[in-house]
């Protein structure tokens, strides 16, 4: 299977959304990155429900959701009547976290979860084979432009390595600091799917770009 690429929408021009939307829609992009932030479990506020709604109308590709968000089941049910293929919750803010996943898969979406930089993979052991996507944070969550944490390459390493013992298909997604070098690196080390922001919509040809990674 060749790299997935999902571009982050936080990274893109909001006072033109609909440019950005259609030029991901002509690119090789695979899914459509969407942030979702509260404010409360990390110290920034990017979009809810009526802007979801509009990119609804004009996004031809999937859409991966990653909710920073406390209280997340609470809105399990919207995101899949918007249109969300992927819900992505947090483990460190999920109390019930099979409980979570189980709600995701019965409103018909694949389920995935976020691992912070300091949270260990082996966390994951007795939950891996319900897990559609693991998400590993190279970046503090909550805003863009950040630094790679270096360590991430060995995180990738350690998941991979559970999800092959678990025999599960489980997919490798990497959000933060991500960019033909540090993808070329994690895809070695056992990535799947590479979620890119400012390297692809601060670039000077983002379709390039995009293009650039699926070729790593």
């Amino acid at each position: 299977m060749s790299t997935l690429i999902a571009p982050s929408l936080l990274a893109a021009n909001f006072a033109n959304l609909q440019h950005d939307i259609e030029m991901i829609n002509r690119s090789e992009a695979d899914w459509l990155h969407l942030d979702i932030m509260d404010g409360v479990y990390v110290p920034n506020i990017s979009f809810g429900f009526p802007v979801i709604e509009a990119i609804k109308t004009l996004c031809k590709k999937p859409m991966d959701a990653h909710l920073m968000i406390i209280h997340a089941d609470d809105y399990i049910t919207r995101f899949q009547k918007l249109g969300i293929n992927r819900l992505t919750v947090h483990y460190e803010a999920c109390t019930h976290l099979h409980r979570t996943i189980q709600t995701i898969h019965q409103e018909g979406m694949k389920a995935g979860v976020a691992l912070n930089p300091h949270t260990p993979v082996f966390l994951l052991q007795d939950i891996i084979e319900d897990i559609d996507t693991v998400l590993i944070m190279s970046v503090n969550p909550g805003f863009g432009g950040q630094t790679f944490i270096e360590h991430s390459y060995r995180k990738v390493s350690e998941l991979k390595e559970l999800i092959l013992r678990k025999q599960t298909s489980t997919l490798i997604e990497v959000d933060g600091g991500v960019n033909l070098e540090t993808g070329a690196k994690l895809i070695a080390n056992g990535a799947d799917v590479l979620v890119a922001g400012n390297f692809v919509f601060a670039s000077s040809s983002p379709e390039k770009t995009i293009h650039q990674l699926k070729q790593l």
